[in-house]
């Protein structure tokens, strides 16, 4: 992993080194997704800002997974072989098993929820920002609001017995363990993969974004699309810690503002961005969704994820539980 990291490293100092201008400290940055994808325009708009308010900052962004895939963010942030990246929050799992709180099944299941949860200065974001700092090295400059999960299938899903025996795309362990719960066998994949496995027939089904099946045209290898909306998906923007305190305050004054003012664009308008995206969506697939008693099965048949997260992230775990619910 170790050389691969570095190896990329190179690749991607090569790069800038060819496009960078002499004066102005870079800042590359390893995005997941595409570009047009909301949280490239939002990652666009952050840099923007900030080459706005200097001419000695330059940042580089490298999209869709160029040089690392989602799982390598955490430790590429971290050792320094690049200054910044985003990543699903569930990736820092590794290091901080209670940022999978998250991802309970119905924990955060309405839009007020979610805004007090990851709020700037909430107990769950002082909780998983200083742990992942501490753990990780990488400093989260902002969340970047995804939106909610939903199931995509070959055959349709409405209710928890759909599920049963079904290969299931999974892009974390809190989420393997929900489709254990409904009976489903979870294969952890990176999201710039999904496309082949969908259409190679790797995986039955899978979760993902709603805004990521958009923009990763997975409506094209994928039919059927089941709104479970059953929890939240974040990521973040993290810079290494090393790197962050080697800039000048005002530097860092910028870097942090602009993150402030994107993160709350985005929270924003997410909800509408969704709804767009499911327009768009609606003449691709088959739209699955549930009714309120449907709802209620899927709550009942994941009920014990809960139980299972505290019993393996131990007391920091608890503690984010008791802080979302």
């Amino acid at each position: 992993m170790l050389k691969k990291l570095v190896l990329s490293a190179a690749a991607a100092s090569a790069i800038v080194l060819s496009a960078g201008t002499a004066s102005a400290e870079t800042i590359r940055v390893t995005l997941q997704l595409p570009e047009t994808h909301p949280l490239g325009v939002n990652l666009n708009a952050w840099k923007s800002c900030v080459e706005g308010k200097t001419s000695d900052l330059e940042v580089q962004i490298f999209p869709s997974a160029q040089l690392y895939k989602d799982k390598q963010v955490p430790e590429a942030v971290g050792s320094g072989a690049i200054e910044m990246g985003t990543a699903s929050l569930t990736r820092f799992a590794g290091t901080v098993p209670a940022v999978d709180a998250i991802y309970v099944p119905f924990l955060l299941d309405s839009e007020q929820k979610v805004r007090r949860a990851t709020a700037p200065g909430s107990e769950v974001r002082n909780i998983l920002d200083g742990a992942i700092l501490k753990e990780t090295n990488a400093r989260i400059l902002w969340w970047q609001a995804f939106g909610r999960t939903v199931y995509l299938s070959k055959d349709p899903i409405r209710v928890p017995a759909d599920i049963k025996d079904k290969k299931v795309r999974t892009f974390g362990k809190l989420l393997g363990w929900t489709v254990e719960a409904l009976g489903g066998a979870p294969t952890l994949m990176s999201g710039s993969k999904q496309f082949l496995a969908y259409q190679q027939g790797a995986v039955d089904a899978g979760i993902t974004g709603l805004t990521g099946t958009k923009s990763r045209k997975l409506y094209e290898v994928m039919p059927n699309m089941t709104l479970t909306f059953d929890s939240d998906i974040e990521f973040v923007a993290v810079m290494n810690e090393d790197f962050y305190q080697g800039l000048s305050e005002d530097k860092r004054g910028i870097i942090d503002s602009c993150g402030q003012q994107v993160e709350s664009e985005l929270r924003n308008s997410v909800l509408q961005i969704e709804a767009e995206a499911l327009e768009f969506l609606r003449d691709k697939m088959n739209v699955i969704e549930l009714t309120d008693a449907e709802r209620s099965k899927w709550r009942q048949a994941t009920k014990s994820v809960v139980d299972r997260f505290i019993e393996n992230g131990g007391e920091t775990a608890a503690a984010v539980i008791k802080a979302a619910q």
